[in-house]
């Protein structure tokens, strides 16, 4: 019998004579290219399934497919299903469906309420037999959200891997985006090739769920405050009638340089806002990060300065922008919106 899926093909060649093990070496890797062919069960429960495949869902989607691991897909947008369809990724019709096919399902969804939705709702994954498989949580949420729903998951019997995300669709889809793990070991080794294909820079953060969701608000923030710092550092260079791009580059080559500088203004300052990052993204991630801040006692002063310009950036109808549109806000003079309420 030649090597079963899952196994390393080393060990069972052990069994046999040294002389056979090139003729099983071949029948091993045919054996393997054929398997989908005969849709072997054990084959299809080492997919992974993807719910939300926006710009972060999708670029992690063809990542994976790329690499040649089995996965599937969701989203209630039908041009999301199309768009999976067309880059040869099978889709599912619901959570429930796609939770049958896989045992690592990547949520990766806006927030907490649609979190609950794909997961508890009347089509979500726990209306299937889930039992033993794994939820990987990664959509910026609050740590009390993220533990909620981890004691929910966990009282179904399902595994919960609390697992943000960050980079953006392009270093998404190139496995290169940062993933932040709070999980047990053994869940998270059970699923270490999954990992390992979405991302190169995985950041372990220990066993405590909720702290993937902790680490994550921390350094939006920080993004938050750079790009609004960015953006306004560039209107006053305006108003002083420097070079903007010149500005930009000097600034990129200098002590002021920073990844939201050099990627956002080098997009605004082309007027360029197609999304790659929605406004409505990041201002809802800083509000949750100022509302963790406070939970725990800490002022955030200029985080609190870069939510309202946020807001300011939605209230002027940019929230299906990219949030680089903030510069728009500054160069129109509307940071005073944000000023009578924040005093630095």
């Amino acid at each position: 019998m030649g090597p079963q899926p899952g196994l390393h093909a080393p060990l069972v060649f052990s069994a046999f004579p040294k002389t056979l093990w090139p003729r099983l070496h071949v029948y091993s890797r045919l054996t393997a290219a054929t398997l989908p062919l005969f849709n072997w069960p054990r084959y299809k429960k080492m997919k992974a399934g993807l719910i939300g495949i926006g710009s972060m869902g999708m670029a992690m989607a063809l990542n994976l497919h790329r690499k040649g691991l089995q996965v599937c897909a969701h989203d209630i947008r039908p041009e999301a299903m199309q768009a999976a369809s067309a880059a040869g990724i099978p889709t599912c019709v619901s959570p429930a469906e796609l939770a049958q096919q896989t045992n690592l399902i990547i949520v990766v969804v806006v927030n907490a309420k649609q979190v609950d939705q794909v997961l508890f709702g009347e089509t979500g994954i726990t209306r299937s037999p889930c039992d033993g498989k794994t939820i990987m949580l990664c959509p910026t949420i609050a740590p009390e959200d993220t533990l909620a729903i981890a004691e929910r998951l966990t009282s179904l019997g399902l595994t919960v891997i609390d697992a943000p995300i960050s980079g953006g669709p392009v270093r998404a889809e190139a496995g290169t985006m940062s993933i932040m793990l709070a999980g047990a070991d053994e869940v998270i080794a059970r699923h270490q090739n999954v990992l390992d294909a979405l991302s190169d820079k995985i950041f372990r953060l220990g066993t405590r769920i909720g702290d993937g969701a902790r680490y994550k608000l921390v350094n939006n923030l920080l993004a938050g405050i750079n790009l609004v710092a960015a953006a306004e550092v560039i209107s006053l260079g305006t108003r002083l009638g420097l070079d903007p791009q010149q500005l930009l580059a000097l600034m990129s080559a200098s002590s002021g340089q920073s990844m939201m500088l050099e990627d956002r203004m080098t997009r605004a300052l082309a007027n360029d806002y197609a999304p790659r990052a929605h406004a409505h993204i990041l201002t809802k991630d800083v509000a949750l990060g100022v509302a963790m801040a406070n939970k725990a006692g800490q002022e955030t002063p200029l985080a609190a300065y870069a939510l309202e310009i946020f807001k300011a950036t939605l209230a002027s109808g940019y929230d299906s922008l990219d949030d680089a549109a903030v510069l728009k806000i500054l160069l129109n003079d509307q940071q005073g919106v944000a000023e009578k309420n924040c005093v630095l």
